[in-house]
């Protein structure tokens, strides 16, 4: 697993066609926080603490960089201990998601928020994360059964598909379910500069200057034609203001 850490931490020093992408999903997510202190879940290698300085960075697996190795299905957080939760690419690896947005609710404090960008899975994304892209999509899963976690699972171990049957066939019962949280939104967004990067591989596509004017681009088109061809989704669960 550590090896992997060092991977990233290479493809993010040699590729600026990355830092870019991931700025752009690193401002949205700080764009989308509310006032107060914030814990960060899947930190990795720190990148998002560039623009989050005050961020409580955390990780299943230790990195220098963080300030907790935790597990973001049993959070070591007083109740009410953050404004904010914020994830990157995280939901879609854990064993059992019901459990983390559980125990967010608990660690959250009232009117607080959990924010994130996951995969999308719609018509224009589908045959890159099933065909091209190495993580599974499932969409025949149910992202809110329960269980104990193994402790021997690899934590790359994923399902594409979860935050996507969250944000829309089990969004309803994800209300019932953890009743302290209400989704209050969704965006769907990012389109041909993320598969073109190549992401963490060594490779990429095209160029950090074609990037950048892509993201303007995409921007522009995204509230018409994100749901139907977006790769990424940013997701905003709240707690409510009365817990």
């Amino acid at each position: 697993m550590g090896e992997n850490l060092s991977d990233f931490r290479t493809s993010w020093d040699r590729k600026p066609v990355l830092r870019t992408i991931y700025s752009d999903y690193f401002t949205r997510l700080a764009e989308h926080c509310i006032p107060g202190r914030t814990l960060e879940i899947g930190g990795g290698i720190g990148n998002l603490k560039e623009l989050l300085p005050d961020v409580v960075s955390s990780d299943i697996q230790f990195s220098p960089s963080l300030d907790i190795v935790a597990d973001a299905q049993c959070l070591p957080a007083q109740k009410n201990a953050f404004a904010n939760i914020v994830m990157l690419d995280v939901l879609h690896h854990l064993e059992f998601p019901v459990r983390f947005l559980k125990d967010a609710a608990r660690t959250l404090e009232p009117g607080g928020r959990i924010v994130m960008i996951e995969p999308a899975i719609t018509p224009g994304s589908t045959l890159f994360y099933r065909f091209i892209h190495h993580e599974p999509v499932c969409m025949s899963a149910d992202p809110l059964i329960d269980g104990v976690p193994d402790p021997e699972r690899d934590p790359y171990d994923s399902n594409q598909a979860i935050p996507t049957l969250l944000a829309t066939k089990y969004r309803s019962k994800q209300e019932q379910i953890v009743p302290e949280l209400k989704l209050i939104q969704s965006q769907w967004f990012s389109f041909v500069a993320y598969p073109m990067s190549g992401g963490f591989k060594p490779w990429s596509l095209i160029s950090d200057g074609i990037a950048r004017r892509v993201l303007k681009l995409e921007s522009l088109i995204e509230r018409p034609l994100g749901r139907m061809f977006g790769f990424r989704l940013l997701s905003v669960f709240e707690k409510k203001a009365t817990s």
